[in-house]
């Protein structure tokens, strides 16, 4: 191994892309490669960049700092500095490579191009700066045939991050018996202030009708119980469109029990903190969730779903993504251009839940424009009544998943790159 010097950056964005996708890939980076600051003598420190992202919490750093893989963990609110200003977070060796892991693309080239560093991209969907790529990594086969001919050679199919999401899953602590229903209302606060209210008012609906039924909500890293307790409560202006509300919530005794929280319906939730919930979750019969990388993680754990986007509140409109989000959230244009923009997005009836992206067809359902929590509480009790649907759209979602290993061979591409270019002996 060189004695030179060598930075490893992995850029990302919001919280469902930094725990499925960089939180695993550094995990087995340091088990292949000696990296600071797990080793502190090592010549290679491994960082992360946040970039700029409108489905971000502005809470990822604090996450990431807990998981002790980062040498340098750089905010999203301080990545023009660090494009204009790189010294002013330290001192970057002449040598290290810029890896894609969330976000806009054309943010890793910025960075890459600024430090003059080398560039690799983990392409989901469709690698868009081909060209400015020394490597790319690729989830399937039709991201290669999307490339120009002449650079096909740069890029290699690894398959599906999100797959290796389910390994080692072990049960230590069973769920109570009976019927199960996930909720995931969001992991930031333009979803929340909509989710928690609305799924609370559709479990209490459904507990009404369905007195055994179970409910679990697994906690993102970069969401609290405060936030929850905050949006279920009168201070969220949303809350006042639903009769649920919350009564009361214990948290947790320890790190390996669960928290309770209690509607004013007298609904029981557990809570659960311990992220990732995936023992958890494979436990619970189907999941209502909004749209995002829960998907994803949902439809890799082979879990059932319903994707609820209600957008009777205008505040939904800060949950898209890209320009149109952007746009959306500007105080003086929000309330005409971001209805019109959502009325258009939403009028497309494209998919938007990831296993439907991925199959491109409608697998799991997709509940958007002014639904009522009555009509979602119906449909779930439809499904959790009907095993045979349950079964058939776990088949589904089985047929979906990627072959296990990409992390692995991510690695390896990273450790294959930097070889060839004698950064790494």
């Amino acid at each position: 191994m060189s004695n030179d010097p060598l930075s490893i950056i992995f850029v990302s964005n919001g919280p469902g892309e930094l725990t499925t996708w960089v939180n695993p890939l550094a995990e087995e980076l340091h088990k292949q490669i000696e990296l600071r600051p797990r080793v502190k003598n090592s010549s290679i420190s491994l960082n992360l960049v946040l970039v700029p992202c409108p489905n971000a919490t502005g809470n990822e750093n604090l996450v990431a700092e807990k998981w002790f893989q980062f040498e340098n963990i750089i905010k999203a609110k301080n990545f023009w500095q660090l494009l204009i200003k790189p010294k002013k977070f330290g001192s970057w060796p002449s040598n290290g490579l810029v890896i894609f892991l969330g976000g806009d693309q054309f943010w890793s080239v910025l960075l890459s191009a600024r430090l003059g560093y080398l560039h690799m991209t983990y392409a989901e969907w469709i690698a868009r700066w081909p060209f400015w790529n020394d490597r790319i990594v690729a989830m399937s086969n039709s991201i290669v045939q999307k490339l120009p001919k002449r650079i096909q050679g740069r890029c290699s199919v690894i398959g599906d991050l999100t797959a290796d999401l389910t390994e080692n899953i072990k049960i230590n602590d069973p769920l109570p018996p009976g019927k199960w229903i996930a909720l995931m209302p969001g992991s930031k606060s333009a979803k929340l202030k909509i989710g928690i209210p609305f799924f609370l008012d559709v479990a209490d609906k459904i507990s009404k009708l369905i007195p055994d039924c179970n409910f679990l909500i697994p906690i993102a890293p970069t969401t609290n119980i405060d936030q929850i307790k905050y949006f279920g409560s009168k201070k969220n202006p949303i809350s006042k469109y639903y009769k649920s509300g919350i009564k009361l919530i214990n948290r947790a005794i320890n790190k390996d029990t669960r928290g309770i929280l209690i509607t004013n319906n007298s609904t029981k939730i557990l809570l659960q903190e311990n992220y990732p919930a995936y023992s958890d979750l494979i436990q619970c019969d189907m999941a209502l969730t909004t749209i995002g990388a829960n998907t994803a993680e949902l439809g890799s754990l082979n879990i059932p779903m319903i994707v609820v986007i209600p957008t009777q509140h205008i505040l939904v409109m800060e949950a898209w993504d890209g320009l149109l989000g952007f746009i959306a959230r500007l105080p003086i244009l929000k309330f005409c251009l971001g209805r019109l923009i959502s009325f258009v997005k939403l009028r497309k009836k494209g998919l938007l839940a990831w296993p439907n992206i991925s199959a491109k067809r409608m697998i799991v359902p997709e509940r958007v424009g002014h639904i009522t929590t009555t009509q979602i509480a119906e449909e779930t009790i439809d499904w959790i009544n009907s095993p045979s649907r349950l079964s058939g759209q776990k088949e589904d979602l089985q047929k979906l998943r990627g072959k296990k290993g990409a992390t692995i061979k991510f690695c390896q591409e990273i450790i294959k790159l930097l070889t060839v270019k004698k950064l790494l002996y």
